[in-house]
């Protein structure tokens, strides 16, 4: 199986050829409107670029890419020559810096290890285009699970049982564990939730409260109620301080 890149574009030519290179997947080069070679089986191009002679468009399956996203030209790439089997399916092992991981059928073709906050972002950037995309979360860190499922709620997501789902990290894998969760996680069914409404325990507010006195100037301590906002999603911690500060201020 082989990907050809066709372009006179020289940014698109050199991002699609990268990324090609790093995944170790077999292509090779063309003039725009030559004949592709026999084994071509996926023709990457940009969307002014000629197109192969009409002989060689029933054999060569063709994808317009853009220069500035040649990752996502190369995943349409790799899911054509994969066949009917990639579904997109993003993985989130929940925390308060999450592993994410992107997979196409079986293939795990992206994944990141980000801030809370960045992650919603991330995956709606992942399941753009995407054909019935599903993204699956874990069950395990309730607070940030169910804060991802609110922020979500344009994307179907699954809650699933993330039980086992932590591999063994042998020596040199350290830092890996919460993406390689998140693989697992993904490949599991899961129930299909809108929300997911979480009551904090004492312990979980005793947390943030003693987080927002370490971040306080004048060791200043949010109360409880605030503590119970943060925890919901509906204020983020430093939210929570300042309507703190201007409540004592008035």
């Amino acid at each position: 199986m082989t990907v050809v890149v066709a372009t006179e574009d020289f940014e698109l030519y050199h991002g699609v050829v990268n990324e090609l290179r790093d995944r170790g997947v077999t292509f090779t080069t063309v003039e725009p409107g030559a004949d592709p070679p026999d084994s071509a089986d996926v023709l990457v191009r940009a969307d002014d670029d000629e197109s192969v002679p009409a002989e060689s468009d029933a054999d060569v399956r063709t994808v317009i890419a853009d220069p500035a996203d040649p990752r996502r030209a190369v995943e349409e790439a790799l899911a054509l020559l994969r066949g009917e089997g990639g579904r997109t399916v993003v993985g989130i092992d929940p925390g308060t810096r999450p592993g994410v991981a992107v997979l196409s059928g079986e293939m795990v073709v992206a994944a990141f290890h980000v801030p809370l906050g960045d992650v919603a972002e991330v995956v709606r950037e992942e399941v753009t285009d995407a054909v019935d995309p599903v993204v699956r979360i874990g069950d395990g860190a309730r607070l940030q699970g169910g804060k991802l499922i609110r922020a979500l709620e344009d994307v179907p997501v699954e809650l699933v049982d993330e039980t086992g789902t932590t591999p063994y990290l042998g020596t040199g894998a350290r830092g890996m564990g919460d993406v390689l969760a998140a693989v697992n996680i993904a490949r599991l069914d899961g129930e299909r939730v809108e929300s997911r409404e979480v009551e904090p325990t004492p312990g979980e507010l005793t947390v943030i409260q003693n987080r927002s006195r370490e971040r306080a100037d004048d060791n200043r301590e949010i109360d409880e109620e605030l503590a119970r906002r943060v925890a919901s999603g509906e204020l983020t911690l430093e939210e929570a301080m300042r309507e703190h500060r201007e409540d004592d201020a008035t």
